[in-house]
């Protein structure tokens, strides 16, 4: 049902003044009634009469539209047994209708003033102009269900008379009428107790302070440098004793399959088809930002076009930003099919993906909305699974989150150790944070949510640089579920050195910022999420963000360990510093047996010899963590792009995949 904003809609000439703020009054009877209309024309009889589909094709269509929630003509459409061009001449044909061109002949802004950018997409409808005889056109990219659509207007909308316009248009039409609505909520969906939009801006002021924080910090170290190092140590290990518990216990979680506990869980293994032969499947809506990504434009098509699932109930949005020409320009060669489109997010700060999504989420069709990078191949029956899971769950489980995967493990040492680091992640520690009942933070792809919960928590934090980590915390705050899917997607693995840092520095002050939004309010945190999801609350973002920030104290045990002098000599007895050392090579080893573990399958074997080696991997974070914090500081909103593609480019070492996508292009 369209939502009026403000003010009621416009009147036709003609019409009393008294009509004028219809929507604060009550229907009678008489007013909803649905007006008397002749029997809706056929359109399948009349695509199959002018021979624009066969009467095979049509039967299909029949059959496919008895397990499907999908209209014949966005089958035809999806099989390509027609053009988008030659369907809009069929519908105007059935129906009657005049074909209009909005960018030519855009529509009267007074008739548009009452109503809902999103609830206009929704129904597929715009109101145009009015006749000279008062009546209202609306321009519909669905005739079909015009009628009904019709009679949830307010009442001087009820006699409107329809023209015909394509989806395409009348999405650039609402686009272009709303701009500057749209672009506004898409900052502001989240509401600003939830959100870090409402943090000052960085001041003057505030450099001063954090420059006089520096050298305090400093006359401190030069003052009291063996205290200032104790303390640090201190928190150090406290912090790796709370983390290496807290990775025992997924550990052992995940090893022993036990049954998940309430707020977060993990689907069963077993194949998941249909559960009911009389539920339809539902059109699924897939988001996929994409920022100067000409690399991987071309591939990206080829990966979603092996998706399984009906393409008649695809709904793929390429998200675009109006200033990304580069990206515009390799999709105008990409040859898009007929359930990709694009959307245009206009420019505007910050430039982030929750913003590019926001404003993108009104325009999607489907009820469940997925998330997909440009770099992803997911699973052929990746969308088959979640759909089936979806319709047999109940309705607090909104969310599903795949495995994440890299398809070019063998290119360098960095790619291998990447590999290791996201399988221990999505194959065992998340598993095991699930089934221990903690709420999770989500990845940033192969998301599949609800939209009607979506929605209702005002999608993204457009501000927040890790948005993924913001919301699965929200949805856990809220009430709702999120479980893990045996399901994959693979990605590109990041590479070389200095985008890998750039990219892990964000996902680090992304969980700043996460960390800081949702203690705003400890009791009301702790209410919501309750006292054990609480506690594993704060054991995941404190715990990580301290052994990255404090990594440098605790590499000083391995002094001990080699028998040569440490800070803390002449503060801790001998033993007290060798106990600690040990320990610190224990929780080494944890790290090792959880890789070892996560790459001990046939997939990942050939990664086990590299398992060690994470050992001088993650101290890279430490760089990360040091640029995190300063950006936390200085520039808390600025998103350090990652570029992709580097695996499509020709090497001596290439994974098997990279080169049958290289030789099929």
């Amino acid at each position: 049902m369209l939502i009026w904003t403000d003010g009621g809609p416009p009147q036709p000439p003609g019409s009393a003044a008294r009509d004028h703020g219809m929507r604060h009054r009550p229907r009678s009877a008489a007013q909803g009634r649905k007006p008397r209309d002749q029997a809706a024309p056929d359109l399948a009889r009349y695509l199959v009469d002018h021979k624009l589909i066969s009467i095979t094709q049509m039967l299909a269509a029949r059959r496919q539209m008895q397990q499907d929630n999908a209209p014949i003509t966005d089958v035809a459409l999806a099989e390509g047994w027609i053009s988008a061009e030659a369907l809009l001449a069929a519908r105007a044909g059935c129906f009657g209708l005049r074909p209009v061109d909005l960018e030519t002949d855009p529509p009267d802004p007074l008739l548009l003033s009452g109503f809902d950018p999103a609830q206009c997409l929704k129904a597929r409808m715009l109101p145009w102009r009015v006749a000279k005889d008062g009546t209202v056109l609306i321009a519909t990219a669905c005739p079909e269900t015009f009628a009904a659509m019709r009679a949830d207007l307010p009442s001087p909308f009820h006699r409107a008379s329809a023209v015909l316009v394509t989806a395409q248009a009348l999405d650039k039409a609402i686009a272009a009428h709303w701009c500057q609505d749209m672009t506004k909520a898409a900052l502001t969906r989240v509401p600003p107790s939830e959100s870090c939009r409402t943090w000052p801006a960085v001041t003057g002021a505030r450099r001063l302070g954090v420059f006089a924080a520096g050298f305090a910090l400093i006359a401190l170290v030069l003052s009291y440098p063996t205290a200032l190092f104790a303390v640090l140590a201190g928190w150090a290990l406290a912090t790796l004793v709370v983390s290496a518990l807290h990775k025992t216990a997924s550990l052992v979680a995940y090893l022993g399959r036990k049954r998940p506990a309430a707020g977060v869980s993990v689907s069963p293994e077993r194949p998941m088809g249909v559960p009911d032969a009389a539920a339809k499947r539902p059109v699924v809506s897939i988001l996929v930002p994409l920022f100067r990504e000409p690399e991987v434009a071309h591939h990206l098509i080829r990966r979603l076009e092996k998706l399984t699932y009906p393409k008649a109930l695809l709904d793929v949005l390429l998200v675009l930003e109006e200033c990304d020409s580069v990206t515009r320009d390799a999709l105008a060669q990409a040859q898009l099919p007929p359930w990709a489109r694009i959307i245009t997010v206009p420019d505007g700060q910050p430039r982030t993906k929750p913003r590019a999504m926001n404003y993108a989420l009104d325009f999607c069709r489907g009820e469940i909305i997925g998330i997909y990078d440009a770099e992803d191949a997911p699973d052929p029956d990746q969308l088959d699974k979640v759909t089936a899971r979806f319709a047999r769950a109940p309705p607090d489980l909104v969310c599903l989150q795949g495995v994440l995967d890299y398809y070019n493990p063998r290119q360098n040492w960095l790619a291998r150790c990447f590999t290791i680091e996201y399988a221990t992640w999505f194959r065992v520690m998340l598993p095991g944070m699930a089934r221990l009942g903690f709420a999770i933070p989500l990845g940033g792809t192969t998301l599949f949510f609800r939209r009607a919960a979506l929605e209702s928590l005002g999608g993204w934090d457009a501000h927040n640089v890790t948005e993924d980590a913001d919301l699965g915390f929200r949805l856990a705050r809220h009430g709702y579920r999120t479980e893990m899917i045996t399901t994959t997607t693979q990605e590109e693995a990041n590479c070389h050195a200095l985008p890998w840092i750039k990219q892990r520095s964000r996902w680090l002050k992304g969980y700043m910022v996460t960390y800081l939004v949702h203690m705003r309010h400890p009791r009301l945190l702790l209410r919501q999420l309750g006292l054990w999801r609480f506690v594993g609350y704060q054991t995941h973002f404190v715990t990580a963000l301290s052994q990255f920030l404090l990594a440098p104290v605790l590499w000083s045990f391995w002094l001990v360990l080699l028998g040569l002098p440490h800070p803390l000599d002449g503060v801790l007895p001998a033993a007290t510093l060798t106990a600690v050392a040990r320990l610190f090579l224990l929780v080494e080893a944890l790290t090792i047996t959880a890789g070892l573990i996560a790459v001990s399958g046939p997939q990942h074997r050939h990664l086990l010899f590299w398992v060690p080696t994470l050992h001088f991997y993650f101290p890279l974070g430490v760089f990360a963590a040091y640029k995190a914090l300063y950006e936390l500081i200085f520039a808390p909103f600025f998103w350090d792009k990652t570029t992709h593609g580097h695996s499509l480019s020709p090497r001596p070492r290439r994974s098997g995949l990279a080169r049958l996508i290289t030789r099929r292009s």
